[in-house]
């Protein structure tokens, strides 16, 4: 089982002291609105003072946010370091780096070669970004010749196939689709 004592998680409440300023609000007014103390949002503020479920939510709504929004705010204000990792898909060279919801592709590949269905893909949108060479993406219902500077979105879970037509430079993103019920 994970280690979930408060030292271990990763919430930086500091961004609501942003919103606060961005929105021009005192503490006083946020308290006013939220009903929580000038003290307890200072220190929320200073990371000094842990939230509870509802006044995580009746604080997101002082900003016109849902409790969620203001949980992944919190969530992702540190910054996330990552190594690239470097293989090798049929004839494509790959360098890849993944973050949560988003994974970045930088693709070489040379005339003639292709990829059919790269990567296996769940419930994607992905973008083929060229920046050298041209690229013909081909799906079962329509095709697109994409040249250096042009750029192609689409739901990623759709078959499809690389085809390179001159020596090729991708930047490709798998962005994770997000749902709200």
């Amino acid at each position: 089982m994970p280690d979930l004592d408060s030292e271990n998680l990763s919430l930086d409440f500091a961004v609501i002291r942003n919103l606060r300023k961005q929105a021009g609000l005192t503490l006083q007014q946020v308290s006013d609105q939220s009903g929580l103390s000038v003290a307890s949002l200072s220190k929320l503020e200073r990371n000094q003072n842990l939230i509870e479920l509802p006044t995580l939510h009746r604080l997101a709504r002082v900003f016109g946010l849902s409790a969620s929004d203001l949980l992944s705010l919190a969530e992702s204000a540190t910054a996330h370091r990552k190594k690239v990792t470097r293989y090798q898909s049929g004839p494509f060279n790959f360098e890849k780096l993944a973050f949560q919801g988003v994974e970045l592709f930088h693709a070489t590949a040379r005339a003639g070669d292709s990829l059919q269905h790269p990567e296996a893909h769940g419930d994607e949108h992905e973008i083929c970004w060229v920046r050298k060479g041209r690229v013909h993406i081909a799906f079962s219902h329509e095709q697109h010749t994409l040249a250096a500077g042009d750029a192609l979105k689409f739901d990623a879970v759709l078959p499809h196939t690389y085809e390179i037509q001159a020596d090729a430079e991708l930047i490709i993103a798998h962005l994770t689709k997000t749902h709200r019920f």
